[in-house]
């Protein structure tokens, strides 16, 4: 259980994402936290380096609706603080706390509060004995063993509320570090592909290393790591999940590419109305085609689309033709038929 979400078993996988504000300005975080919890954000962490930041919790946890983690790394103080001051879960590498009295004075203070471990391992991490058992190089058994040792340290002092996180930047290694420790203990695992990179190379990683550990079953709760704007994170979440039939509702939008025969602004039109169906909450799929020719048959599995001609468009409903529209109307069209689709 994280705050009121419980994950792992057969409870839905849960999208997570993280704060690039600085979390002693408690306005700017709330702001950005709201902003994604619009966007479907679930569970969200935020970094805890400073004592301020720690008592900055507090008033976070006031102005917002879902679970909040808090990010520490290398001063044990902080972590108790975090907790002192209301975090729903601390994320700690129980490496780089410091001596066992250390880690067992988190624990401690975890197991009196309530409050779960998220004991986190990334491949950039890893112990110099690990890596040389296994060749010399960083593994994904190694990461595994570092990852299950802590656990057991924690184990060993009386705690077992733990989520486990395994990160590497290499897409296969992770995958497999992933597929090896599911096989190894039934704790929940975070998902995710580290340091994927920028909106493209991000989305492409991400896709590839969820949508196999998903589609295994491997994964309790994810995040999407871009170098951007954490929306983009939520976003690109959520159609992982949807994609993979793991995730129903909100609209999707499905949209040929441009060709030799398009007469619209095909490029434009789409991203009007992908930013357009995020107000709706239908579950639904919208076709955005380039041509009169093709659209209609291509548009035949949506429920509702649009298709462009010389200086007009088509509104289509499961590849039939509804209505001609000039082509500056075609989206206006298309919102009032959504606005009124209950109906």
């Amino acid at each position: 259980r994280i705050g009121d979400r419980c994950i792992g078993g057969d409870y839905p996988i849960a999208i997570q994402s993280m704060c690039n504000t600085k979390t002693e300005d408690v306005k700017a975080t709330v702001a950005q936290i709201l902003a994604l919890e619009a966007a479907g954000c679930e569970i969200i962490r935020v970094a805890v380096p400073t004592m301020e930041a720690a008592e900055a919790i507090t008033e976070i946890k006031k102005q917002i609706h879902i679970p909040l983690v808090a990010d520490i790394h290398f001063d044990y103080r902080l972590a108790i603080a975090a907790i002192e001051h209301g975090v729903d879960k601390i994320r700690i590498n129980p490496g780089n706390i410091g001596s066992v009295d250390r880690v067992k004075a988190v624990v401690d203070k975890a197991k009196a509060y309530h409050v779960p471990i998220r004991v986190g391992v990334n491949s950039g991490s890893l112990e110099k004995d690990l890596i040389a058992k296994y060749g010399g190089h960083v593994t994904a058994e190694g990461i595994v063993e570092s990852a299950l040792d802590k656990v057991h340290l924690i184990e060993d002092l009386g705690y077992d509320q733990m989520v486990i996180s395994i990160k590497s930047s290499d897409v296969m290694m992770c995958v497999k570090a992933h597929e090896l420790i599911a096989a190894k203990t039934d704790y929940p695992l975070h998902v995710g592909i580290t340091e994927s990179g920028t909106l493209i190379s991000g989305n492409i990683k991400s896709a590839v290393g969820l949508g196999i550990m998903l589609n295994e079953g491997v994964g309790h709760t994810i995040r999407v790591s871009l170098t951007g704007d954490p929306l983009e994170e939520i976003k690109s979440a959520k159609l992982i999940l949807k994609t993979l039939g793991l995730r129903k509702g909100g609209i999707e939008v499905v949209s040929c590419p441009t060709c030799g025969r398009t007469r619209i602004d095909l490029i434009g039109l789409a991203n009007k109305v992908e930013n357009l169906v995020q107000n709706y909450d239908l579950d639904i799929k919208v076709a955005v085609m380039g041509c009169v020719v093709n659209g209609p048959g291509e548009a035949r599995e949506a429920d509702i689309g649009v298709a462009g001609g010389i200086g007009e468009g088509l509104l289509i409903k499961k590849g039939e033709i509804v209505k001609k529209v000039p082509e500056d109307q075609l989206l206006a069209v298309l919102k009032d038929e959504l606005d009124h689709w209950n109906k």
